[in-house]
């Protein structure tokens, strides 16, 4: 199956899961505002297609400007259907603008031919698996310039606000539960590691950068050679 069938059917499935989804809401409605299935339905697509254009139109616009901070007026390399098509998909529905800013620079280093970056489809579903505080931590874990290396020890004792690569002089190293919550994730996602206690369960105080967290934040950097 060649890549534009590819994308035909995946456009296809998703389009499905969509209008089934708007069904339901709509049956949902049903309910609480009264009317019929289809003047609910009607609500609910309108929206979901003024919100669903919004950010389009913005996502639009902040790949144009970061473009434009290069130098380029439109992309110097095509991105490949099977990237390309879900990546948008995505971009689309994050509300976050923040957030919706890192899917930008995504899309753009993709079609950057002077990025040097390999944009994988796995780096998508990572970035729709983060949340705005994940991304801000991954961000300050790799921005340290003491060390380099993969092996430097990350002291996350005092996020959201700055990491150290020296051990904290005090008694209780974890960090809050919320950016414990977070470097979980991170973990999960493969773009840090944690040391191990005793029994087998994560210890999220002191963290190592990866190969993999390189380069995916290297994917969604603003500019060349951001890291």
């Amino acid at each position: 199956m060649s890549d534009e069938s590819k994308a035909i059917e995946e456009v296809a499935k998703t389009t499905g899961k969509a209008i089934d989804a708007s069904r339901e809401l709509g049956g949902f409605l049903t309910k609480y505002v009264g009317g019929s299935l289809e003047q609910a339905m009607g609500i609910v697509e309108d929206k979901l297609k003024y919100l669903r254009w919004e950010r389009q139109i913005r996502l639009t616009e902040r790949a144009n400007a970061l473009l434009a901070e290069r130098g380029l007026a439109q992309p110097s390399r095509k991105v490949p259907l099977q990237v390309a098509i879900p990546l948008i998909q995505a971009a689309s529905l994050e509300e976050d603008d923040w957030l919706q800013d890192q899917w930008a620079a995504l899309l753009v280093n993709a079609a950057d031919a002077a990025s040097h970056v390999e944009v994988r489809r796995a780096f998508i579903s990572i970035l729709e698996d983060m949340t705005p505080l994940d991304a801000l931590l991954l961000k300050k874990i790799y921005s340290s310039t003491g060390v380099p290396d993969m092996e430097a020890e990350i002291w996350t004792t005092h996020l959201p606000d700055y990491i150290t690569e020296q051990k904290p002089d005090q008694e209780d190293f974890r960090p809050p539960n919320h950016v414990e919550i977070s470097l979980g994730n991170l973990a999960r996602l493969g773009l840090i590691t944690t040391a191990m206690a005793w029994g087998g369960f994560a210890i999220f105080s002191c963290v190592h950068r990866t190969v993999l967290g390189r380069e995916f934040l290297r994917a969604i950097g603003h500019g060349h050679g951001d890291a």
